[in-house]
């Protein structure tokens, strides 16, 4: 069940979601300034594959972003170079799923019932706009569901930048599980009508009071430790991993530019199995997440007095395409290997 927010908090114990990964991700506040003070030294230039100034290309608010979530030693300077762009208060978030099938939830948004979640620099506290969200919501579009909410990963690796740029942060956490494109299609409608109400209710805009942050790795490539898997769909040798990165930018092009569902749909198509949505095609761990936070926005731009959304690549990198930043002295690591038979890709887009 959802948080009683009609109690004084004096009068009940909060409920503080905790870090599930506290190796990969910064859960401390000294940890998060070594981080970026490290990244600020070192700046970005031509072979970062990042455009760090993608926030000042034109006059318009970023509404809505993609970021990766891998651990910070590998994404190192794409998360402040995408996340810094989100200037918003409340944020909405829709992270991955990771583990949907062991729950048993498909075709449903998945909320969380927390006060907050613990971020480096003290608790982030959850907006009011969940509570709000849900009450616009039909019932059978979305479950509230801590269990999953308390072992995914996927937002929890945010929430330290977000938090870094903003100590006043408020968010609402959104885990999309399996769904076909004509489910999500349905609820982006449903979600992108509730937040607008929600907006009008408070007087916030879309850009500058409230924001979507979409949480996802690109490619998961290779054929060694993906659990028995073989993701190498073009081969190991440097051949095919040059393939396989421009594969990848095919994909991120279909999402840039000005957004509709067509394009949204393309997305689907390059990453979902026709006949199976559960299924990969080409392995994005953020095949549900994004075409739910794209569409939403995408409705969202619908609204009267919105402008079309507009696509940018804030860049693309891999796990072995670049020095991984210092973080064994921080009491911090990776979790998984980064080789030619075992590397994750990293795109970072945002929308105007």
């Amino acid at each position: 069940m959802a948080a009683d927010f009609s109690k004084p908090a004096s009068s009940q114990e909060l409920k503080i979601r905790q870090p599930v990964d506290t190796v990969g991700f910064a859960h401390l506040d000294w940890q998060m300034d070594s981080i970026m003070a490290r990244i600020i030294r070192l700046g970005y230039d031509e072979k970062d594959g990042i455009d760090e100034g993608v926030c000042l290309l034109s006059s318009r608010l970023i509404r809505s972003v993609i970021c990766p979530h891998d651990d910070y030693s590998y994404i190192g300077k794409m998360y402040p170079a995408v996340l810094s762009c989100m200037k918003t208060k409340t944020i909405v978030l829709f992270g991955v799923a990771h583990k949907a099938k062991q729950f048993g939830l498909e075709n449903v948004l998945v909320f969380d019932s927390y006060d907050s979640w613990q971020g480096p620099y003290g608790p982030v506290k959850i907006s009011s706009a969940r509570e709000e969200l849900m009450q616009e919501l039909p019932r059978d579009l979305f479950q509230v569901n801590d269990s999953l909410q308390t072992t995914e990963h996927s937002l929890e690796a945010l929430i330290p930048f977000l938090q870094y740029f903003n100590k006043e942060v408020e968010i609402v956490p959104i885990l999309v599980p399996y769904m076909s494109f004509e489910r999500m299609d349905k609820i982006s409608q449903a979600l992108a009508e509730a937040i607008d109400n929600v907006n009008k209710q408070h007087g916030w805009q879309w850009g500058s009071t409230i924001g979507i942050v979409i949480s996802s790795d690109a490619v998961h490539y290779g054929d060694e430790d993906w659990g028995g898997s073989n993701y190498a769909f073009y081969g190991t040798d440097s051949s095919g991993y040059q393939k396989a990165v421009a594969h990848e930018w095919e994909i991120i092009r279909s999402i840039t530019g000005e957004l509709d569902p067509v394009n949204v749909g393309r997305f689907v198509d390059y990453t979902v199995q026709e006949n199976d949505y559960r299924a990969y095609k080409w392995t994005w761990c953020g095949r549900y997440s994004i075409p739910m936070g794209l569409l939403t926005s995408y409705y969202l731009s619908q609204q009267p007095g919105q402008e079309p959304l507009f696509g940018i690549p804030a860049g693309y990198q891999t796990s072995i395409d670049h020095d991984p930043l210092k973080v064994d002295d921080l009491r911090m690591g990776v979790t998984a290997p980064a080789t030619m038979r075992h590397w994750v890709g990293y795109a970072g887009i945002v929308y105007k």
